[in-house]
């Protein structure tokens, strides 16, 4: 039996997804979380193999919880789902250690068959994932957001938003001199002066969601 906790904070994503998994003869739901912190504690108590965690939590980046997730239990296999393309977030998911991506309007037969392909000890992707990755593996050129890390990279997302640095603070946590020194490493990988350069380049390049 492949054991499955669901991570979402939209109850009816949760309910649905359930309700796909409860029909196949080998899959479980046994644990199930609205919020980061509560998914934390989820995935790393409770006797699970795959974790299906939702990328966009309000509380917390997804990014951000795969991160500590395999750094305490590393052989939990995380399945992230989205509703931003694959271009936006799969890759680097897949960087950081998560087992497979999917988009939240992706057919149910084909959640069923990733959970069933990751607990299998595979990665899965899709077919134009596959094709993505293939491209950054024959080039040695990489977009300038590509250079940012997991963190400045949902900052840079939450600059070119308009969220000030008030706002970005007391949403990660984090002090507001921290959040001067992220922009700052930011705009230095980036290659931008403005807060204006940083949301023209968002939005040209499809990653404000």
């Amino acid at each position: 039996m492949i054991r499955v906790a669901i991570i979402d904070d939209h109850r009816m994503v949760l309910d649905g997804l359930k309700h796909i998994l409860s029909r196949e003869p080998d899959i479980e739901v046994v644990g199930e979380a609205y919020n980061a912190d509560e998914g934390i504690r989820c995935m790393l108590n409770k006797d699970i193999d795959i974790a299906i965690l939702d990328i966009s939590l309000p509380d917390k980046s997804g990014l951000d919880i795969l991160d500590i997730v395999k750094t305490k239990k590393p052989q939990l296999r995380l399945l992230m789902l989205s509703t931003f393309p694959e271009e936006q977030y799969a890759v680097r998911a897949l960087k950081s250690g998560a087992s497979g991506y999917l988009t939240k309007n992706s057919a149910p037969q084909e959640l069923v068959d990733a959970i069933r392909r990751i607990n299998s000890g595979e990665r899965y992707i899709t077919a134009s994932l596959a094709k993505k990755l293939a491209d950054i593996l024959i080039s040695d050129d990489k977009m300038p957001h590509e250079r940012l890390s997991n963190r400045e990279f949902e900052i840079m997302r939450m600059i070119a938003a308009g969220k000030t640095t008030g706002e970005i603070a007391g949403i990660l946590f984090i002090s507001t001199s921290t959040v001067g020194t992220y922009r700052s490493r930011i705009m230095e990988k980036m290659a931008l002066k403005t807060n204006a350069d940083l949301a023209r380049y968002v939005v040209e390049n499809r990653l404000n969601g």
